[in-house]
């Protein structure tokens, strides 16, 4: 019970890594908003760990407002948030990503980061403690070909963790990131380009460990980096890949 007693919020929680992280967090204790844009996959989680639901865009300022006040005012504080709603463009060229395409990734995987902080570090502030864990990716740290603008994203990412970490230490609030490779989650399809077994085969000899990164290893990473466990770690990128980037 590493995280008992206390709150999180978890965007895109309804799928993948984020509803590995919000799994774990509500075993450990903490009381779960599930965040998603996909109201139907929110709720399902939310029931099945006892947490809260809440619709949200994160690349639009009003609702990503409204999914702060809300957990505001049902939790009366809040510990954690974890910025985990991410997309991805298809395989390709980078001249050949469309504009609206290019405009989309950063305004969900980067716009995002900036909208949580700006709704949720006053009251981090104002509490004096507080841990942000924003889920980034190995492509972020070792790109690959045709996922150009992708990757630009993630290093954003990363960038932007340890500058808040460096920004909000004075403050007691720790930001960390996670690294993870692909993993079994719905954006597999799009980072292969396509899922078949050759595809698969072809990636997996690029991980030491030899296997996909699952919601659980998230969440287990996501977990300690947020608990009291690591009340001396702030600004790290964290590499949850199976060697992936070695």
């Amino acid at each position: 019970m590493r995280l008992e007693g206390k709150t999180a919020i978890v965007t895109g929680g309804g799928s993948g890594f984020g509803a590995g992280i919000a799994r774990k967090f509500a075993a450990e204790g903490a009381r779960v908003m599930v965040a998603d844009i996909n109201v139907e996959a929110a709720e399902t989680v939310a029931k099945e760990i006892g947490g809260l639901a809440q619709v949200v865009d994160v690349a639009d300022d009003l609702s990503v407002r409204a999914m702060a006040e809300t957990a505001l005012a049902v939790f009366g504080r809040l510990d954690i948030l974890v910025n985990n709603a991410g997309i991805t463009h298809l395989p390709q060229p980078m001249e050949d990503v469309s504009e609206e395409e290019f405009d989309r990734v950063l305004a969900v995987n980067a716009k995002s980061v900036y909208l949580t902080a700006r709704h949720l570090v006053p009251h981090f502030k104002g509490a004096g403690a507080g841990a942000i864990l924003n889920v980034a990716s190995t492509a972020g740290l070792s790109p690959r070909p045709r996922l150009n603008w992708y990757n630009a994203s993630k290093g954003w990412m990363i960038t932007a963790t340890k500058a808040m970490a460096v920004e909000l230490a004075p403050h007691g609030v720790r930001v960390n990131a996670i690294c993870p490779v692909a993993g079994e989650t719905p954006l597999l399809k799009s980072f292969l380009g396509e899922d078949s077994p050759e595809m698969r085969a072809k990636f997996l000899s690029t991980i030491p460990l030899g296997r996909f990164s699952t919601p659980g290893d998230m969440g287990n990473a996501a977990c300690f980096l947020c608990s009291d466990e690591a009340s001396m770690i702030t600004g790290v990128a964290l590499e949850v890949d199976g060697g992936r980037c070695i």
